[in-house]
C-alpha cells in the first residue's frame, strides 16, 4: 500500500504534465486554424503524439516534475518556461528534417510556448495558492559568500526560511539540500533544493555534496518532532564531519524578522535538553487554574530553580494574591523585578525570610492568610550539605516542619512539598532529611483530627539548569576549555526541564483535592536515567567540538553523600498510575505522628548542641534506610 502511494505520489506530476504537453499542441493548432484544422488532419494526429514523446524525455530529462507544487516558486516557473523552450525546438527541427514543414503554419510553435507554459504553470500556481492562500513569488539571489547549510526536516517553516533567504540579498544562508524522512518526497525539490529522503543515510548525503562541492557547514533542524535518538545521533555525525548544529527559527519568529535584519538572523542553538531522550507532554491545564484561580498563595524558596518557576506557572493561572517568601535578597529581588515587568497587575508581596524562624513564619501566616503552601525552600546540593550538617537539618527537616505546622494550624486547603529522588534509600545528609520531611508530612496527614489540610509530597529527580546541577558546571568547565569532571564512568540521574517538572508538581495538587487522603506522596515520572558522562559528551558536541580530543573528561570518584545511580520509589511503594500522564502515586505507608515527632525532638536538641553523634542517630532512627 505504502509503495503504491509513493508511486503515485512520484509519477501524478509527470503524467499530469506529459498530458498537458499533448493537449497544447492540439490547442495551439485549433487557436491559429480553427475549424480548418482539418485540413491537415496528418499533421496534428502525428505531431501530438511526436510533440508529446518529445516532451516527456525533455522534461524527465530536466526533472521539471520534481519540484512540489505547493511550494511552487519563481525559479519553478523560470524551469518550465526553460523545459517548453527546449521541448519546441527539439520539435520544430524534428518536424523541418522529417516534413520540411510543408503546409504548417510555423506560428503555431509560438503559440504553444505560451499556451503550455500557462497549462504547466497555472495549475501549479493554483495549488498554491489554495494550500497557501498566496502567490508571493520572490527572486533567488545567489550568494556564493553564504554559509552553506542543510536543513533537516521538510515542512512550511523549511520553505518558510528558503523564501526569506532568497529575499534577502545578503541573507547568511545558502541551503544545498534538505533531508526529510519521508520517501515519497525523494528527488523532489523546493526553490531548486535537491530533498533527500532517508535520515539514516546522512552521512552519505553529506559525502554526496562534498563531492558537488557543496559540503554543508552547519545543520539546521526544522523538524520538531525528530525523536532524541535521532538528534544525538545527528550531533555525533556532525561532530565527525566538524559542522555544528542548530535549530531552526520557529516559523513564527521568522515571519516577525524583517527584511533588514535576515541576514544577521540567529539560529536557536540545540538545547541540552534536545538530547535527553523525552518530551515534554501537553496537560490539561483546566484544574490546576481551577484551583488556583482567585487564591491566596505562599510560595517558600520563591527564588531558587523550581521556586521561581512555581511563581511564573502559578501566576499564569491568576491567583489574588501570591507571596514570594526567599531568605536570599538577590533572588528574591530578581524573582520580584520579573514579575513587576510581565505581570505588574497581580497583587504581591516579596518577603525576606527564613523558614527556619517558626515565630516570623506565623506572623507572615497570620498577615498574609494563604490558602496553599508550595514549600520549595531547601538545603540541595549534595556535598555542601554533607560539610554544614546541622543547617541543613534545621532548613530541611524543621523549616518543612514549622510550615506544615502552620498550614494546619491556619487550617490550609494543601502544603505541597517538594521532594527529591535522594530521599529514597538516601546515603547523603540531604537526602535524609527530606525523607525526614516527607515522613513528618505524611504523619500530619494521618493524624484524626477536625484539619482539612491536605499534605502533597511530590518526589523527582534533577532538573536542567538548576543552581548546583551538573549542567551550569559543565558548561563553566567547557568555557574555561576543560576538562570536564565526572565523578563516575557509571553514575546515571535522572532528569527532566524544570518547566515540566514544575507543571507536573500542579498537575498532583490537583489530584490530591479529588482524593479522601490528606496525605499522599506523588512521584513524576522521569523517564530513563541518563549516564552523567553520557551527558558530558552531548554538551561537548554540542559545542562544535570532539570528546576526548579536543575537550578532556576527567573521573574524580564520587563525592560524599553520592550514589552512582538514584531510585524514585521505596520497595513497598508500589507506584500506581493516575489520570495524568507523567504522575504516578506512591502507595500510601502508615508513618506514626507520635513517633516522628518524639525523634524530632531529639534530633532538635542534638542539631542545636551541634551533637553530630547523636545527629545521626536520631536521623537513622527515623530513616532505618539511611546509610552513612
Amino acid at each position: 500500500m505504502k509503495k503504491n502511494l509513493i508511486y503515485r505520489r512520484a509519477y501524478l506530476p509527470a503524467i499530469h504534465d506529459i498530458f498537458m504537453a499533448g493537449l497544447s499542441f492540439f490547442f495551439s493548432l485549433y487557436l491559429r486554424m480553427g475549424d480548418e484544422i482539418e485540413t491537415i488532419t496528418h499533421y496534428w494526429v502525428e505531431g501530438v503524439i511526436s510533440f508529446t514523446v518529445i516532451s516527456a524525455i525533455v522534461f524527465a530529462s530536466m526533472k521539471l516534475y520534481k519540484g512540489i507544487w505547493r511550494y511552487t516558486s519563481l525559479q519553478d516557473l523560470i524551469q518550465i518556461m526553460k523545459a517548453v523552450t527546449v521541448s519546441i525546438l527539439a520539435f520544430l527541427l524534428l518536424m523541418f528534417l522529417v516534413l520540411r514543414l510543408e503546409g504548417f503554419p510555423r506560428s503555431v510553435f509560438l503559440i504553444n510556448w505560451f499556451v503550455l507554459v500557462a497549462m504547466l504553470a497555472g495549475p501549479r500556481l493554483l495549488f498554491r495558492y489554495l494550500s497557501e492562500g498566496s502567490l508571493s513569488l520572490e527572486w533567488k539571489r545567489e550568494g556564493l559568500e553564504r554559509i552553506p547549510v542543510l536543513l533537516i526536516g521538510m515542512n512550511d517553516q523549511t520553505e518558510h526560511f528558503l523564501r526569506q533567504m532568497e529575499h534577502a540579498a545578503d541573507a547568511d544562508y545558502r541551503v544545498v539540500g534538505i533531508v526529510a524522512d519521508d520517501k515519497t518526497q525523494d528527488g523532489r525539490k523546493i526553490r531548486g533544493v535537491r530533498v533527500y529522503c532517508d535520515l539514516n543515510i546522512l552521512d552519505k548525503i553529506i559525502s554526496k555534496l562534498k563531492r558537488k562541492d557543496q559540503l554543508p557547514q552547519k545543520l539546521l533542524i526544522a523538524d520538531e518532532s525528530i525523536t532524541n535518538e535521532t538528534l544525538i545521533k545527528i550531533v555525533a555525525l556532525a561532530t565527525a564531519e566538524g559542522l555544528t548544529v542548530a535549530r531552526l527559527p520557529r516559523i513564527t519568529d521568522l515571519k516577525k524578522t524583517d527584511n533588514a535584519r535576515l541576514s544577521k538572523f540567529e539560529m536557536r542553538p540545540m538545547d541540552i535538553e534536545d538530547l535527553l531522550g523525552r518530551h515534554q507532554r501537553a496537560h490539561d491545564l483546566t484544574k490546576v487554574k481551577q484551583l488556583l484561580q482567585g487564591a491566596r498563595v505562599i510560595i517558600t524558596g520563591a527564588g531558587g530553580t523550581i521556586g521561581s518557576e512555581l511563581v511564573r506557572q502559578i501566576i499564569a493561572c491568576k491567583p489574588v494574591h501570591i507571596t514570594l517568601l526567599e531568605s536570599s535578597e538577590h533572588n528574591l529581588y530578581q524573582i520580584d523585578q520579573e514579575l513587576s515587568q510581565t505581570n505588574p497587575g497581580i497583587s504581591r508581596r516579596a518577603v525576606i525570610a527564613d523558614v527556619r524562624d517558626k515565630n516570623r513564619m506565623q506572623a507572615i501566616f497570620a498577615e498574609e492568610k494563604p490558602q496553599i503552601v508550595f514549600h520549595a525552600a531547601a538545603l540541595k546540593h549534595v556535598p555542601l550539605a554533607e560539610m554544614n550538617v546541622e543547617e541543613t537539618v534545621m532548613t530541611n527537616v524543621f523549616g518543612t516542619k514549622n510550615i506544615a505546622d502552620l498550614a494546619m494550624e491556619f487550617n490550609l486547603k494543601a502544603m505541597v512539598l517538594i521532594s527529591t529522588d535522594k530521599a529514597v534509600n538516601p546515603s547523603s545528609l540531604m537526602g535524609v532529611t527530606k525523607r525526614v520531611a516527607e515522613k513528618y508530612c505524611q504523619s500530619l496527614g494521618q493524624l484524626p483530627n477536625s484539619s482539612e489540610t491536605k499534605f502533597i509530597t511530590v518526589r523527582f529527580g534533577n532538573v536542567l539548569g538548576s543552581s548546583g546541577s551538573v549542567i551550569p558546571l559543565f558548561q563553566k568547565q567547557l568555557n574555561a576549555g576543560g576538562p570536564i569532571t565526572v565523578t563516575d564512568p557509571n553514575m546515571t540521574r535522572y532528569f527532566m526541564t524544570v518547566r515540566e517538572a514544575v507543571e507536573l508538581v500542579l498537575q498532583a495538587a490537583t489530584l490530591a483535592m479529588e482524593v479522601e487522603e490528606k496525605s499522599m506522596i506523588y512521584v513524576l515520572d522521569m523517564g530513563e536515567p541518563v549516564k552523567i558522562v553520557d551527558l558530558a559528551r552531548q554538551m561537548i558536541r554540542l559545542a562544535g567540538l570532539k570528546p576526548d580530543k579536543d575537550i578532556a573528561i576527567q573521573f574524580v570518584g564520587l563525592r560524599p553523600g553520592e550514589k552512582l545511580y538514584e531510585e524514585l520509589f521505596y520497595g513497598e511503594e508500589a507506584p500506581d498510575p493516575t489520570s495524568c500522564p507523567g504522575v504516578m502515586l506512591s502507595a500510601p505507608r502508615k508513618v506514626s505522628y507520635v513517633e516522628v515527632d518524639n525523634y524530632l525532638r531529639k534530633l532538635l536538641k542534638a542539631a542545636e548542641r551541634q551533637e553530630h553523634k547523636a545527629l545521626i542517630q536520631s536521623l537513622r532512627h527515623l530513616v532505618p534506610e539511611y546509610q552513612v
